[in-house]
Parts: structure tokens; C-alpha cells; sequence
């Protein structure tokens, strides 16, 4: 738009969705609540800047359609219609549902305003970069000393916490990690000099030895996943991460000794669920989750519908072994299933679980495009990221929980900045 008296506007509320957007990473660490300020903020800056520019250009992105048909039908599902089968959750689920555009429209907002220039990018990718090394930090210092930095002591069963009051350091850390370590791990082996090279495989084995530390199961397979997408993509990258797996599993293996809470964890626990899988919290919950999709196929029950139906005895049926009659009874319950395409099912019915799958594959195209030729490292690395959250097969949070909804959101931001601008430049 031309002119002085609307040009200023214009670039004022660019700059507030930018510092909006910046400033998360730091919000997501340490004041959730305030990070969904921000994240409001970006949108509200973001379409005021499209309504006094009349740029809705964004609207034709194929994945806007696909998450937009998906956020529409969820909130029909949570919509209370007597006589129906719809809004079962009632308003706060009609509530929690509109609200959960915000999300969507942060990761439009980053892709088509925020993000659009290098130094923003490269602003972003330096605090996404400074928070891996906080955590790192914090766990380290709280692993050899008892405390982290802010004096916290580790979690339950010795789950280190990072810079955290309770056990959350791994899952941030599985989705960006590996766009914060790539970048230099590919820099250093282009320098072909002996220390250099040195300094990418201590790097990268690094990453996979803090998150054995930390002792958290999921982010741990995770981050192994990640990886294995990168060595997929690139070649040259291929010795490092297989140097990467087998210094995890050494230190795996030596981790009765040097870290016996980390072993129960990750090999006792974990070996004592997977054989009696069927029986265990997450088997319970998967089981009665699909029985709630089941009984409700074509709508659901509507946002937090899992929360609604689960504790409903209609809903109870054996646990997948049939050692259980009632699955649990209503003890085993949550707010959420653990997974993310079971709460879409349960949230939207089976048409919900359908464009929650196509909602997913269409963030994936376009930030899979061209890295088959041109793997730049913080593309692939990204690309991983986000295809490790939309991973059918693990247990996650709720999908638009914080912090870590908002930190998945951030990187999808950005990895589909670096996807539309990056590849051009």
C-alpha cells in the first residue's frame, strides 16, 4: 500500500508481530502463559497488516486449505446442538476449539511476514539455537551437582530437567535439536581439516548423549528418528550419525553405572511396558480411545473429546490383551489419548482423523520439496523435526498443548519460511 500515513501503520505492526514472534522461544521456556499473549499478538498484528494492505495472498497456500477445512470441522464438532450428537463437550470444548486457529494462523503469520527476510531467519535460528544450549546446560550441571542453575533438583525416577521445575526438558529438545546442531555439524565438515571434523562427530554425538542422559523415552527415539531422516538426505552425514547411534549405546550400556536412574528408564521401564503393553497406562488409553472414535465415527465428541467420552462405562471395552473386562474402568483416564491421530479421531470422528492426515502431509510437501537435490542442512533438519511430531507411532502430549504445541508451531513457522525463501535465494 503507498502513501506515508499508511505505510507506517503497515510496518509498525510487521515489527510487533516480529518481536512477537522472537520473543517465544524464551516465553516457551519460561512463561507459557505470556507466550500465548505473543503468540495472539502475531496474529492480530499479522491480519491487520493483511486487512490494510489487502494482501490475502496467504489464503491460496494448499496446506491454509487443508488445516483450515480440518479447524472448521472440528469446530462444528464441538458445536452444542441439542438433539444431536454434536458439542458433547459443551462450550469450553466450542471455546477450546475456535481458539485453536491461533495456532494456525502463528504458523501463516511466521511463513508469510515474520520470516521473510535472512537476518530475521537467522535471528531465529540463533535463539532456537541459545535455548538447545540453556537446556543443555542446566542438564549437565544438574546431572554432576544434583541442582540445575536455578536450584531445582532432577525430577521423579532422576529425569533431568534442564532449567525446568518438573520432567520437560526432552520433548523440546527432540524437535530442535537437530535444526540447531546441523547447520554447524555440515559447516565444520566443509572445512575438510582433521579438527574440524573432529568438532561435527562431538557435536552430533553430544546431541544423542544428552538426551540419554535426560532419560526420557519418547524424545530419545524421537531424536534417533530425526536423525535417521537426515541420513536419508544426506550422505556425507551418514558416518556421523551411525558414530552418533553407537556412542548412544554406549553410554546406554554404561549407564548402570554412571547413570542408573537414565537405564531404569529407558531400559527397564521401558522393556517391562513394551511386554505388558496391552495392561499398561498407555495400552489402557489407546484401547479406550479408539473405542470412543468407534462409538462416535462420524462426528466424534467434539474438542477434548477423549476427556469427555473416556470415563463414560459406553465407552469401556477389554484391553487389547482381554485381560481387563472394563479396559481399566474410569481410573485409567486423561485429558487427552497420548497420540495425536487418536485425539483427532475422538475429537472429529473418522472425517476429523482423515483431514488431520491430510492436514499433516501437506505441511510435509512443501518443506520436503527440492531436498532430495539440494539437502541444505537446517532445511533437512527442520523437515525432521516436523516429520517426527505428525509420526503416527508414539505417545505425545495433547496436540495444541504448551509448551510444547507452541514450540511444534514455531518450527513449522520457520521450517516453512526456509521452505518458501530460503530455496530461492
Amino acid at each position: 500500500m503507498s502513501g506515508t500515513t499508511e505505510a507506517r501503520p503497515v510496518s509498525r505492526l510487521g515489527h510487533i508481530a516480529l518481536w512477537a514472534v522472537l520473543l517465544l522461544p524464551l516465553l516457551l521456556l519460561h512463561a507459557h502463559g505470556v507466550a500465548e499473549v505473543a503468540i495472539g499478538l502475531a496474529d492480530v498484528a499479522f491480519l491487520a497488516r493483511c486487512t490494510l494492505t489487502g494482501d490475502w495472498t496467504w489464503l491460496r497456500t494448499p496446506w491454509v486449505w487443508f488445516a483450515g477445512i480440518w479447524w472448521i470441522w472440528l469446530v462444528i464438532c464441538s458445536t452444542p446442538v441439542p438433539g444431536t450428537d454434536l458439542g458433547e463437550g459443551g462450550t469450553r470444548s466450542l471455546i477450546q476449539a475456535l481458539a485453536t486457529v491461533r495456532f494456525l494462523l502463528l504458523v501463516v503469520s511466521i511463513e508469510w511476514l515474520v520470516l521473510r527476510t535472512t537476518e530475521a531467519r537467522r535471528w531465529m535460528y540463533g535463539l532456537i539455537a541459545a535455548s538447545v544450549i540453556w537446556i543443555t546446560l542446566n542438564c549437565i550441571i544438574q546431572d554432576i551437582f544434583g541442582r540445575n542453575l536455578i536450584g531445582w533438583p532432577p525430577a521423579g525416577e532422576g529425569v533431568l530437567t534442564g532449567p525446568f521445575g518438573t520432567a520437560r526438558a526432552g520433548p523440546p529438545m527432540a524437535r530442535f535439536i537437530i535444526p540447531a546442531v546441523l547447520p554447524p555439524v555440515a559447516a565444520l565438515l566443509n572445512r575438510r581439516t582433521k579438527g574440524a571434523t573432529a568438532g561435527a562427530y562431538a557435536l552430533l554425538l553430544g546431541s544423542v548423549v544428552i538426551m540419554v542422559l535426560i532419560g526420557q523415552r519418547m524424545p530419545l527415539v524421537l531424536t534417533v528418528f530425526g536423525l535417521l531422516i537426515v541420513a536419508v538426505l544426506i550422505r556425507r552425514l551418514r558416518p556421523l550419525v551411525l558414530a552418533a547411534a553407537a556412542a548412544g549405546a554406549l553410554v546406554l550400556a554404561a549407564s548402570p553405572i554412571i547413570a542408573p536412574s537414565a537405564y531404569y528408564r529407558l531400559v527397564e521401564k521401558f522393556s517391562t511396558q513394551m511386554e505388558h503393553f496391552a495392561v499398561s497406562p498407555y495400552g489402557q488409553l489407546y484401547a479406550r480411545a479408539w473405542q470412543v472414535g468407534v462409538n462416535n465415527p462420524l462426528t466424534g465428541l467434539g474438542f477434548d473429546g477423549f476427556g469427555t467420552g473416556c470415563p463414560r462405562a459406553e465407552n469401556f471395552r477389554p484391553s487389547f490383551d482381554g485381560s481387563q473386562a472394563d479396559g481399566g474402568g474410569a481410573k485409567i483416564c486423561w485429558d487427552h489419548p497420548h497420540n495425536h491421530y487418536l485425539q483427532a479421531l475422538d475429537d472429529g470422528g473418522f472425517v476429523g482423523l482423515g483431514l488431520f492426515c491430510a492436514m499433516a502431509v501437506a505441511w510435509l510437501v512443501p518443506l520436503g520439496r527440492g531436498l532430495g537435490r539440494d539437502p541444505d542442512p537446517l532445511r533437512v533438519g527442520l523437515f525432521a523435526a516436523i516429520f517426527i511430531q505428525v509420526w503416527p507411532i508414539q505417545s505425545t502430549t495433547a496436540f495444541t498443548s504448551m509448551p510444547v504445541g507452541g514450540w511444534f508451531f514455531l518450527l513449522l513457522g520457520w521450517a516453512m519460511a526456509e521452505s518458501r525463501y530460503r530455496s530461492r535465494a
